[in-house]
């Protein structure tokens, strides 16, 4: 790229433009305003930096044209690039004041200095136009598997040589303990493609769940074809792996199709990954039927749901128990990670024993509340009467009924549980009073006096105080951390121990904040469609979100 011939040789300038631009697959036009701006560069060392010189080169004909740009004003303040306007009316009668007026220059004869100057600008801008070529090139391709050649591997992480760019593996996105060497061919996936200092990232990955999915869609044509869809991956990179599928073509099976003749498939799969167990499951609406399937190969012989805190309790054999959980916990974790559900392991003797537990505790509760026996107090939990509120407001005929019971003991007992209950609450009443929580928080929504004495505990005493809350305060919430391996931390809320979720308890905010006079009632109301001139205009903007901002 040598400079110095630039006025002799015009020729050779596009010659070396087309040559870049082919090698670097760029547009000339980007290589030839490289060459304008290093000329421009030469000009202003030559001429004085504080000049305002411009270069074109013809595209034809390679000629390299220089000119002096002045600005026309009308009072000069710096001679390089201003001239007044009688000056300039003197060149061009049609100057006016704004305008610019071009002052050719001499050709110019690079020296050995400028000439480096001018390549190492060169070099720059057409390094430039290639990261952004690089980038609009890989920037739509985010979610692709890539084929390329390890370059070098520095400090676990890999780079990978894809043709004309260049990916990074980082060592946490490889496989575990895969080994890999100069010159091996390597798939990975692209997970992000960034704009950096030193021109675009794109980063790889082999240990992400995606990556797998679109292995399978490679192997399996019904997968690619969208016919068997890939519903959830759970991944612990170079051991085990699990995958939820489904058909939406009910003659199809959709394991029997990721699995292949033989196994075909899924084993070309298990190469890629370093010898990867992969469990296929099919995946079921039924929240408790697909947890089932993901423990496999563990057989599961009861299951108890908790939606509201999206937590599963799943029985098994006791000699089940291990293969359930797998090593270091692996099954029960992946079976986790592909549910979505927390899942609790019990042994049917555990579950037996804390069947039991639970007797006693309610019998013994009854016993003392009722002031019963224990004969009575246990055919009341037979029955399944599990609170003292069951007991007072049930329908008597309900107690009446349990054998060995006439409507006078049926009414003795009930008379018995709404005393209790009365006491409870009067007990209640007198301790929140205590704890200084006003009168105005029971006119709020869905709270009730046990409520009160939980807020009054943790310092909610006024309307304000339960205004000022956000949902999570009451109802608690799990952060899950990023970490792998790491258990999800569980915040409690003020009215954790009480059945509420959170629409219950967004209500009740809200209610206070209409209370505590922050919001308008009309406010929640959803907003009323009226039609006025024919345009239909809404009304009560802002709803909840506008309430949400206290």
């Amino acid at each position: 790229m040598a400079m110095a011939g630039i006025s002799a040789n015009r020729l050779e300038l596009l010659q070396i433009a087309d040559a870049v631009a082919r090698e670097k697959t760029i547009d000339r036009k980007i290589v030839i305003e490289a060459m304008e701006d290093a000329i421009q560069k030469a000009a202003k060392s030559r001429y004085g930096a504080e000049n305002d010189i411009r270069c074109e080169i013809d595209p034809k004909t390679g000629e390299a044209r220089l000119s002096r740009v002045l600005a026309v004003v009308d009072e000069v303040e710096n001679d390089a690039t201003q001239i007044n306007l009688d000056d300039a009316q003197r060149r061009n009668k049609d100057a006016k004041v704004g305008d610019l007026i071009a002052e050719p220059l001499p050709p110019l004869d690079f020296g050995r200095v400028a000439a480096q100057n001018a390549k190492q600008v060169i070099v720059q801008k057409v390094r430039e136009a290639e990261r952004e070529r690089h980038f609009s090139e890989y920037k739509d391709r985010i979610g692709e598997i890539v084929n390329g050649t390890v370059k070098r591997v520095e400090y676990g992480n890999v780079i990978v040589d894809l043709g004309r760019a260049e990916g990074i593996i980082r060592r946490d996105e490889m496989i575990p303990r895969e080994n890999v060497r100069y010159g091996d061919r390597i798939r990975a996936y692209i997970y992000d493609v960034r704009r950096e200092p030193r021109g675009p990232q794109i980063f790889l990955s082999r240990a992400r769940p995606e990556f797998m999915s679109k292995l399978f869609a490679q192997e399996v044509p019904e997968i690619y074809d969208g016919v068997v869809e890939i519903k959830s991956v759970a991944r612990d990179p170079g051991s085990r792996a699990k995958i939820a599928v489904i058909s939406k073509d009910s003659s199809i099976d959709p394991v029997g199709a990721c699995v292949g003749m033989r196994g075909s498939r899924v084993q070309a799969v298990v190469n890629e990954l370093q010898g990867e167990k992969v469990d296929i499951i099919q995946w079921n609406p039924d929240a408790a039927s697909f947890i089932v399937n993901a423990l496999a190969p563990a057989e599961v012989t009861k299951v108890v749901l908790d939606e509201d805190s999206n937590r599963i309790e799943v029985v098994v054999p006791e000699s089940q128990l291990s293969l359930a959980i797998g090593r270091r916990g692996q099954n029960v974790r992946l079976a986790s990670q592909l549910t979505g559900w927390d899942i609790d392991i019990l042994t049917e003797q555990e579950e037996s024993e804390r069947r039991q537990k639970e007797f006693s505790e309610r019998s013994n509760m009854l016993m003392e509340a009722l002031d019963v026996d224990e004969v009575i107090a246990q055919l009341l939990v037979t029955e399944g009467f599990a609170s003292i509120e069951e007991v007072a407001y049930v329908d008597l005929g309900e107690i009446a009924h349990i054998e060995g019971f006439d409507e006078h003991t049926a009414n003795e007992i009930q008379t018995r549980a709404r005393e209790y209950l009365d006491k409870q609450e009067a007990d209640r009443d007198a301790k929140r009073r205590e704890l200084g929580v006003v009168d105005d928080i029971a006119k709020v929504r869905g709270v009730n006096t046990a409520m009160m004495v939980a807020m009054g505990e943790n310092g909610i005493k006024t309307l304000e105080d339960l205004a000022d809350c956000a949902t999570d305060d009451l109802v608690g919430w799990t952060e899950r951390k990023k970490e792998k391996d790491s258990e999800p931390v569980r915040h409690k809320g003020v009215l954790e121990s009480f059945d509420i979720g959170r629409k219950e308890a967004e209500d009740m905010i809200m209610s206070a904040r209409v209370l505590a006079g922050w919001i308008k009632a009309e406010d929640l109301e959803p907003a009323v469609e009226e039609t006025v001139e024919g345009e239909a205009v809404a009304e009560a903007e802002g709803g909840e979100d506008a309430a949400g901002q206290g």
